[in-house]
């Protein structure tokens, strides 16, 4: 079900936002460590050093998961729930990450919304993407103007971070069922399953974007579904979000169950149409939020499971953030119970300092916001005086000498001071960033750095005046001779 974002206009720095880009979310309060499991916190509380890798996006409000492994990273497809909605689902875009090591996540932006589909009206709502032939297709059911029924559009594009463009003109599905997902066979039968309160599938066609014969409902039979107890309309656990993929020769089918609260689980069978059988619970419900939505993958030999909760500051079953956990499969095939932690994924590998750096490459950010820069690329701004980043993992090996980073000010500008372990630890460097002009005047500063060695969190710490200090497009280090 739903997600969004907020942009700091280029001409002056004001609080005025549009919905190109980063939401605040509150920003005295990002730095908090989530002390009790996905608990509300208090805005009065003053932010402190950040332990937590969960959730993985805290700038915006994610919702939806679906992750896709290409070219050695890890893609993230999700939906955006607006800022302060609190009574229904308020979601107009859609969002893009990615990572090479599954702690620093780097913000593509938003290539998809509502306003890609002309014939849709509202409800940006859960979808997934799929590469093929060296394309990406991006399957979101969102709410058709003509008839005010639910609908499954799909958008394609040539990179897996857009620019995603409608691909039909007009719905690909329309029977006023929701949660796409999409999975593509060994023998290449793309096959594309969707549905609450029924589960339906039907077999794409090689063109990704047209089926083959009518949708096929999906029998949901206690044996393939779980039994529930409470709703005599609805005898199975099966809600919404089916996750569908293949794993040594058995199918999965992984979705959000039993509403409300939801929990997750999954059934499985020896062919992509079944018959399937209930396995049992995934996830159970928890999380400060009525919905879930699984998403699951294998990365660089381990696998992970992806979902959505209430965790953030304000966050709740409307506004509702990413995360992710590791996993292993049991000896048996069958998917253990996982539980929803604050720490997430341990980092793969390492984050190579020695090479260009996009500033939206966060583990954990306090205060930041991102936005499109004017050469289409994106930028971290709305910076204010204590406000930081947190990259983990990154790997300096016998030291750094210098650190340069690309910046723009439209005001008296302020000071990247560079500290190792946390927001106040260790300052190894401290770069001045001038007024440049404007907001999207970009200049390059460069400053000595002493004592950055080893594998450590780099904290970029944001100093200055008070209002708006600066923007950073990227940033690098140089490696000591």
């Amino acid at each position: 079900m739903a997600s969004t974002t907020a942009h700091r206009p280029t001409a002056h720095p004001t609080a005025v936002r549009s919905p190109a880009t980063g939401t605040r979310l509150g920003r005295a309060i990002w730095g908090l460590i989530l002390v009790l499991a996905f608990a509300v916190l208090p805005a009065a509380v003053q932010p402190t050093a950040a332990r937590a890798d969960n959730p993985i996006v805290q700038n915006v409000y994610t919702a939806d998961p679906a992750p896709l492994v290409y070219n050695g990273r890890v893609y993230l497809y999700t939906g955006h729930d607006e800022d302060g909605s609190n009574s229904s689902f308020v979601m107009k875009d859609w969002r893009v990450w990615s990572s090479a090591d599954m702690v620093n996540w780097t913000d593509h932006g938003s290539p998809l919304s509502l306003a890609t589909f002309s014939w849709a009206s509202t409800d940006a709502w859960a979808g997934q993407a799929v590469e093929r032939g060296g394309k990406f297709y991006w399957y979101v059911p969102v709410t058709a103007r003509a008839t005010g029924r639910m609908a499954i559009g799909v958008a394609v594009a040539d990179s897996p971070t857009g620019p995603f463009r409608d691909a039909l003109g007009h719905p690909l599905i329309e029977n006023s069922e929701i949660d796409p997902t999409v999975f593509i066979d060994d023998n290449g039968q793309a096959y594309l399953y969707w549905g609450n309160p029924n589960l339906w599938y039907v077999k794409l066609n090689a063109d990704m974007t047209s089926y083959a014969g009518s949708p096929v409902q999906i029998p949901l039979t206690t044996a393939g579904f779980g039994t529930r107890t409470d709703n005599p309309d609805r005898p199975t656990l099966y809600e919404e979000a089916p996750w569908v993929y293949k794993r040594n020769g058995l199918y999965y089918l992984v979705y959000a169950a039993k509403c409300c609260s939801e929990f997750i689980a999954y059934s499985t069978a020896p062919s992509p149409t079944g018959p399937w059988t209930y396995r049992g619970t995934v996830m159970p419900s928890q999380g400060n939020s009525f919905t879930n939505h699984p998403g699951i993958v294998d990365f660089q030999g381990n696998s992970y499971f992806f979902y959505h909760n209430g965790a953030l500051p304000g966050g709740g079953g409307f506004t509702r953030s990413v995360a992710v956990e590791k996993f292993s499969y049991n000896a048996d095939g069958t998917i253990p119970t996982i539980n929803m932690t604050t720490t997430g994924a341990p980092q793969v590998g390492a984050l190579d300092p020695y090479v260009r750096q996009e500033a939206e490459t966060v583990a954990w950010g306090s205060g930041i916001e991102t936005e499109w820069t004017s050469d289409g690329g994106m930028d971290v701004g709305w910076i204010d005086n204590g406000d930081y980043i947190k990259v983990k993992g990154v790997a300096f090996g016998a030291g750094a000498s210098s650190y340069t980073a690309r910046v723009a000010s439209a005001t008296s500008g302020g000071t990247v001071e560079l500290r190792l372990g946390s927001p106040s630890g260790t300052v190894v460097g401290r770069c001045t960033v001038p007024n440049t002009g404007g907001w999207q005047a970009w200049t390059t500063v460069t400053c000595p750095v002493n004592g950055a060695t080893g594998t450590q969190d780099l904290y970029l710490r944001f100093a200055g005046g008070s209002g708006f200090l600066f923007n950073m497009n990227w940033w690098q280090f140089t490696r000591a001779a």
